[in-house]
């Protein structure tokens, strides 16, 4: 169900596709979704809303999972990716694609007042506090404290399947 503020603005170029699960997307007045964003419900059954006068840049992906709490006043530079879900991969004698998903971990909320740079990756279980602000292209996977600047370097995770 898509629930779209006549005062937001949604460019014409912005892929946004509506649940065949019943999950909403919520896109509030002042905000302002760029072209070439892509909202796509995948991953599970939550919903996403996205605050008063936020702004989601150019390139950007999003995709539902576990549910996705954008605050007000909000600013995702270009190609940013929110992926509040997780595949299963432990499991050796089964293909990943055939594991499905795992447990959630709380989805993703962003407070308000938050600034996330260009290339950034937020998955499931981050929670991003009130006026924080992310680093170009950061990997962040959980808590970021209020009034915080964080800059993420990059990693390599490489997980063993069992």
């Amino acid at each position: 169900m898509l629930i779209i503020s006549e005062k937001a603005f949604v460019s014409k170029l912005a892929d946004i596709e509506d649940s065949s699960r019943g999950s909403k997307l919520i896109i509030e007045e002042g905000a302002y979704i760029d072209s070439f964003v892509k909202i796509k419900f995948s991953g599970g059954s939550g919903d996403v809303r996205i605050g008063k006068n936020s702004y989601i840049n150019s390139g950007t992906v999003i995709y539902s999972g576990n549910g996705i709490t954008i605050g007000e006043s909000i600013l995702i530079a270009a190609n940013c990716t929110l992926a509040p879900v997780n595949h299963e991969y432990k499991l050796k004698a089964i293909k990943i694609i055939e594991q499905r998903f795992a447990p959630s971990k709380g989805g993703i909320i962003i407070e308000d007042d938050v600034w996330i740079g260009a290339n950034t990756v937020i998955l499931d279980g981050a929670y991003l506090r009130k006026g924080c602000v992310v680093g170009a292209s950061s990997l962040v996977t959980q808590e970021l404290e209020s009034y915080s600047v964080n800059v993420g370097i990059p990693t390599k995770k490489i997980g063993m399947r069992k």
